[in-house]
């Protein structure tokens, strides 16, 4: 017997809580932010909870740098502010609810 999704009650397996979620979601702030040293971060606000570290890590692969995730926040090494707008529509946020500044 498959397990049980505790949002919406279906099969794991039929259970669309992710997508929902997605399409739903709040605004994404994407800006930089200068660090120690004279480096450059790149910060993504607006996702939580579990999405936030699946996406970390999806965005860290994808744009070959490191980075973090800690209090509501995403931090990646870098001036990434393009591309993670472009990786954040691929893994299927809306493209208007992603603000880059």
């Amino acid at each position: 017997m498959s397990e049980i999704c505790p949002k919406c009650g279906l099969p794991k397996e039929l259970c669309v809580c992710d997508i929902l979620e997605r399409e739903t979601s709040k605004k994404i702030k994407v800006y930089l932010e200068k660090k120690k040293f004279q480096k450059y971060m790149t910060i993504v606000e607006g996702l939580s909870g579990d999405e936030l570290e699946k996406v970390a890590k999806s965005l860290k692969s994808m744009l070959a740098c490191g980075g973090t995730y800690k209090n509501g926040v995403i931090e990646l090494q870098g001036i990434h502010k393009d591309e993670v707008k472009k990786a954040l529509i691929k893994l299927g946020y809306p493209e208007d609810s992603i603000d880059v500044a």
